[in-house]
């Protein structure tokens, strides 16, 4: 809603940059705006931890570039992108900065006047543990009142005269007359869960969590770790030689152990630069313990073609 909102804004010739750890849906969005306004879409290249180079964005950046927008950790592994350098590179030359936070809310502390961001989508159902079609976005007010949404109702732009109508001037002017209530409840609920056990608790605890899970599968033999970044987050990827990594799945599923798998279609331009088609993926959280930790490096360690 908020991307699509700033389609005025962009003129043929002008950039957005993003990641190469970029998602599936977002990239696809930046491919449409090409196809309908001409915008060109630039990589930031990574550095050599796997993270965006914030030395290769302040590089790219030009009176061209109208638009940063990179995925805050990705689908695809426990990268976590470096927000709030990205966010002072952004602030420093005056460019809109949306931030993909659908990984990394309820995983990591966010703050965005810390990070820099304008404009931070984030999804209910990961880890905020929420109703699935639930999510919040946050628009930083100074650029939401430059640009429209792209889709209006009588509950976002009150019709104020036959021939005119007004947008809201607060944060629902994003919103439409129906709503799923129930599910926004269910994500109120998940939220003040959430906030009462304490981000920075649960941060402490599933990030634990995830580094003893890569200590236990880095010792199974066969098995490669596929997690980028310096401090990788609670996203656990990796793949085990000689077995697809959807049988893998399979394999945990029959012990009851749930994973799933992350394909190249969901992170194209990572997948297609580390040469990989599919990782597995577990995701840790607080409610994990130390004894399924064990348990799901040892089905692993058996799992067979």
């Amino acid at each position: 809603m908020a991307f699509y909102g700033l389609a005025e804004t962009f003129d043929a010739g002008d950039r957005i940059l993003t990641a190469e750890a970029e998602y599936a849906a977002n990239y696809v969005a930046y491919l449409q705006m090409a196809k309908r306004r001409g915008v060109e879409i630039a990589v930031v290249p990574s550095d050599e931890t796997g993270v965006l180079s914030v030395d290769a964005l302040k590089e790219m950046i030009d009176e061209r570039v109208k638009l940063i927008s990179i995925t805050h950790v990705p689908t695809n592994g426990g990268l976590i992108n470096p927000a709030a350098a990205v966010g002072r590179v952004a602030r420093d030359a005056g460019i809109p900065y949306l931030l993909d936070t659908c990984q990394s809310i309820g995983q990591i502390p966010i703050d965005v006047e810390a990070i820099g961001c304008d404009i931070a989508t984030a999804t209910g159902r990961k880890y905020l543990r929420g109703p699935r079609g639930t999510g919040f976005l946050y628009v930083r007010r100074a650029l939401m009142e430059r640009f429209e949404p792209p889709v209006l109702d009588h509950h976002a732009a009150p019709w104020v005269a036959s021939d005119r109508y007004e947008l809201r001037p607060d944060a629902r002017r994003f919103e439409n007359w129906e709503n799923n209530i129930a599910a926004q409840i269910g994500l109120g609920v998940a939220i003040d869960y959430t906030l009462e056990i304490g981000i920075d608790a649960i941060s402490e605890r599933i990030m634990a969590l995830a580094a003893e899970l890569r200590a236990r599968l880095a010792a199974v033999d066969r098995v490669t770790l596929r997690d980028l970044g310096p401090e990788p987050g609670a996203i656990v990827t990796f793949t085990v030689d000689g077995i697809d990594p959807v049988a893998v799945r399979e394999a945990l599923a029959a012990r009851r152990i749930n994973v799933s798998v992350s394909n190249r279609g969901s992170t194209r331009l990572d997948m297609e630069r580390r040469g990989l088609d599919a990782v597995v993926r577990a995701s840790v959280h607080y409610y994990n313990t130390e004894e399924e930790i064990d348990a799901l490096a040892a089905a692993v360690a058996e799992a067979r073609a």
